[in-house]
């Protein structure tokens, strides 16, 4: 009998080829219950750890996006509703007063334009149930020129609708061309605080040319034209052109002179200091005779006017317009700027 044949020697290499596949064993666990499954804990810790990392971060961006997603949804509904809200003024249906605004710088770009102060001027003489008109005042001037054009449309209003009053209430400020439409109403009320005057005409700007001449920098001005350089910021002022803009500015003055003599005829106390640029509060402003009266928008409506009921016709620009404007300025002062094209005029400020 062959020797793998014993019974002995067989049983013993069936065991030893049952035992070379068994799975290996674990280290042994340490005292004090570590042991060998802690690596595994380290890896499962780590890799929930790093889910929950990046489900907060999937879930910051989420939030992210759908904040965007909602602006941009928020803002196309106001530019909807602001484009296509009517343009006209809100309409009382008994006799009313109408109130027109004018606030802020008075320019072409800004609320107090000619452009809208005289259509909201327009819309609130036609109404068959306006009373009487009240400019509500609160601006430190501006154009010369935007205030020339209301001024002359408030005197055709006036005239075309005589039997409709227009009354001008200062609350702030009244200033320089602010001031130039105020004359052209009825009678002008005050606040005693308000700020009334300042009957004057300016032109400002800077000049480097001494800085420039210490840091070394020299100016390149190529012009055609003897005077197309005139009031550059960065060149000599002479005293050909200081005289020039004094005659300039002197002229304008004049024109301001004559506006409020006109407007206020009969009523201004004689004072070297009216025309000066100077500027008074109200009480004082009625003592020059630059104002009539003490009121307020309120008062002057339910007193004078006698029509307690306001509807405010004032100029405001929708989103979609003011956008525009906006992007229409900022391109206009970068060719300014391109051409060395100076934007400082006459102000009545």
């Amino acid at each position: 009998m062959d020797e793998l044949d014993k019974p002995g020697q067989q049983e013993q290499r069936v065991e030893h080829t049952l035992g070379s596949i068994d799975p290996p064993v674990p280290p042994a666990r340490a005292p004090g219950g570590g042991g060998g499954d802690r690596w595994e804990r380290k890896v499962i810790e780590k890799l929930a750890l790093d889910m929950v990392i990046e489900k907060r971060r999937a879930r910051r961006w989420g939030i992210f996006f759908k904040l965007v997603y909602v602006g941009f949804a928020v803002l196309a509904a106001l530019v909807w509703l602001d484009v296509w809200t009517p343009a006209a003024h809100k309409v009382a249906a008994t006799r009313h007063t109408a109130v027109v605004e004018i606030k802020g710088v008075i320019d072409s770009d800004g609320e107090a334009s000619a452009e809208g102060v005289n259509a909201a001027l327009r819309a609130a003489f036609e109404d068959k149930k306006t009373a009487g008109v009240v400019l509500r005042m609160n601006s430190p001037g501006g154009s010369p020129v935007q205030a020339g054009i209301i001024h002359d449309e408030i005197l055709r209003l006036r005239a075309k609708y005589p039997n409709t009053p227009l009354h001008a209430v200062v609350e702030e400020v009244c200033a320089s061309g602010c001031y130039y439409l105020a004359v052209a109403a009825d009678r002008i009320y005050v606040d005693k605080a308000s700020m009334v005057g300042s009957i004057g005409v300016l032109m400002d700007g800077f000049g480097f040319v001494g800085v420039m001449e210490k840091v070394g920098v020299e100016r390149r001005l190529l012009t055609a034209g003897d005077n197309k350089g005139f009031l550059d910021s960065f060149s000599p002022l002479s005293d050909k052109h200081r005289e020039f803009a004094q005659r300039m500015l002197e002229e304008v003055h004049q024109q301001f002179i004559a506006v409020v003599k006109k407007g206020r005829e009969g009523r201004l106390k004689e004072s070297p200091d009216i025309f000066s640029g100077l500027f008074w509060t109200g009480a004082r402003a009625v003592e020059f005779g630059l104002a009539d009266a003490q009121g307020s928008v309120d008062s002057v409506a339910r007193d004078v006017i006698k029509a307690e009921d306001t509807v405010d016709f004032s100029p405001h620009k929708n989103l979609a317009e003011r956008l525009a404007k906006r992007l229409g300025a900022s391109a206009g002062e970068a060719i300014a700027r391109s051409l060395s094209v100076s934007e400082s005029g006459p102000r009545l400020r």
